[in-house]
């Protein structure tokens, strides 16, 4: 069968599917030939007779394995999970499949999202080459799986998840763009909870373009999910944007306590250069703190696992997951021997460190002051910011969005430029020597530079950079609360700087 230009996309990304098969981007036995090239045919059509759905019509979308699918299995790489079907569908795939893209797969995962390298998953690693090697290097995590089958072209574009970076890290060491939008902007509802009030669904793909097409397609208040911005508040949120004066040229926030000495010097320098290139173009660019930074890596590992401990406590083999064949210990403790075999070492050890931090003897000394810390994150955002929080109490009224205040620097700035890693890739093999020798929390430092966007909900994208000493690195620009449109609109601007300086340099 013939198929259109659109159809032949999709197909296309099929065909490289099988072809880096090997690499373990998505999850086996995930991805139905038969109904893609079914969907190809009826893009083809509508594309024929000038009627798509729209822009990502035909598309060909991957979808990260802790977001629910009717028509595939949902197994969050867990054994715990394995064969299970969702009887409904996410509503950001319900959103997906309206618009007429294709569902390519669902893609591999650090087990319910716990990781930073892709590594823990019951269906093997996520792998950058097709060697066994002592040079293979992690592609990040969690959505590791998203974020190689988007670079390798096994898709146009990829959804996955962000908790703490789980989006943006693998897309800073893959060469893909990654998007965490606002807390609350997309729908949660479908996906398979790691941290509540943390969890974000945000895409991956290799433009920012095409990065804004799906997120277009993916957001909007969704009454299933209590958690999305309402109807109500999002016009709230488009009046306070409207205030502010979009001046051409950009004051970019450095913030001080984000130049580690620990910070790769090839990270280091393309940060730079990035920033010179933008003051080029105009923009001015304002050194400026966030003291909480310090103590906001600290502050996650207490809240997320804590909020993990609470949602996988109902994976017990009774209520939902597989149940181990001899599931009572030698106590006679019903499902506990399910959970200890059928949840992997980092889920484990997470649930178990969760499980103290909200204990009676140790809440008030971990979790409530994690709490805390978590709202002087925001606050330290927020006096940064020039346009204030869109969602705080107008001020004599006066809309919050025009009021500035001084952050010992002078105004505040319009956007964050930061990295988005600590270091390049590490080796596969230096990741197992580490767990071996009995120190896994090595791996959490390389959510330094993303974790404070998450605590305090802010929209964020990684934009890939190349580097000499790796093939890329990550750049991320943090915007205020509900100004998701001025980060893509910065993304691109510095996608294009770079593309730019790319070439010349050529």
């Amino acid at each position: 069968m013939l198929l259109g230009r659109i159809g032949q996309q999709a197909k296309q990304c099929l065909k490289n599917q099988l072809e880096y098969q090997h690499l373990g981007a998505f999850v086996p036995s995930t991805s139905n030939v038969e109904s893609i090239v079914e969907d190809c045919r009826k893009t083809d059509e509508r594309h024929d007779n000038g009627s798509p759905l729209s822009v990502i019509d035909g598309q060909s979308i991957a979808i990260k394995d802790n977001i629910c699918t009717t028509d595939q299995p949902t197994t969050c790489a867990s054994e715990t999970l394995q064969a299970f079907y969702s009887p409904f569908s996410a509503t950001v795939v319900e959103r997906l499949k309206a618009a007429g893209a294709i569902i390519a797969g669902k893609t591999n995962l650090d087990e319910f999202g716990m990781g930073s390298h892709g590594v823990n998953s019951v269906h093997g690693p996520v792998k950058s080459s097709g060697t066994i090697s002592a040079s293979q290097r992690s592609v990040g995590g969690s959505s590791g799986g998203s974020a190689l089958a988007t670079s390798t072209r096994q898709c146009f574009a990829a959804l996955g998840t962000d908790t703490g970076g789980s989006v943006r890290l693998p897309a800073a060491w893959t060469g893909t763009v990654g998007f965490k939008p606002s807390y609350g902007v997309v729908s949660r509802w479908g996906v398979v909870a790691y941290a509540n009030s943390l969890d974000t669904v945000g895409v991956i793909a290799r433009s920012v373009e095409a990065a804004k097409q799906v997120y277009d397609v993916i957001k909007g208040h969704d009454p299933r999910d209590p958690t999305t911005i309402s109807s109500l508040t999002r016009p709230r949120i488009r009046s306070q944007l409207s205030y502010r004066p979009r001046n051409k040229n950009l004051r970019i926030g450095i913030p001080r306590e984000y130049l580690l000495k620990e910070l790769h010097p090839s990270i280091h320098k393309q940060w730079s250069l990035a920033l010179q290139f933008l003051r080029r173009n105009g923009h001015s660019v304002h050194l400026t703190s966030l003291p909480t930074t310090k103590t906001a890596l600290a502050a996650y590992y207490v809240l997320a696992p804590a909020e993990a401990s609470s949602n996988l406590a109902k994976y017990d083999g009774v209520r939902y997951g597989n149940k181990a064949q001899n599931d009572r210990d030698k106590s006679n403790v019903l499902f506990s021997n399910t959970r200890g075999h059928n949840f992997g070492a980092e889920v484990r050890r997470r649930v178990l460190l969760g499980s103290y931090t909200l204990s009676s003897t140790a809440i008030n000394n971990y979790f409530i002051r994690a709490q805390k810390v978590r709202r002087m994150v925001q606050d330290d955002f927020n006096k940064v910011f020039a346009m204030k929080h869109p969602l705080l109490q107008h001020h004599q009224g006066i809309p919050s969005s025009i009021l500035t205040e001084e952050n010992g620097e002078g105004t505040g700035v319009d956007i964050i430029i930061t990295p988005t890693s600590l270091n390049l890739p590490p080796l596969l093999s230096a990741l197992q020597s580490a767990n071996e020798n009995n120190d896994p929390t090595k791996q959490f430092q390389e959510d330094v530079y993303t974790v404070p966007a998450s605590l305090a909900g802010l929209p964020a994208i990684s934009v890939p950079v190349p580097c000499k000493d790796w093939q890329h690195i990550g750049l991320q620009v943090i915007g205020q609360y509900g100004d998701d449109e001025m980060v893509l609109d910065v993304a691109r601007e510095l996608e294009g700087v770079l593309n730019d300086a790319a070439g010349a340099a050529a």
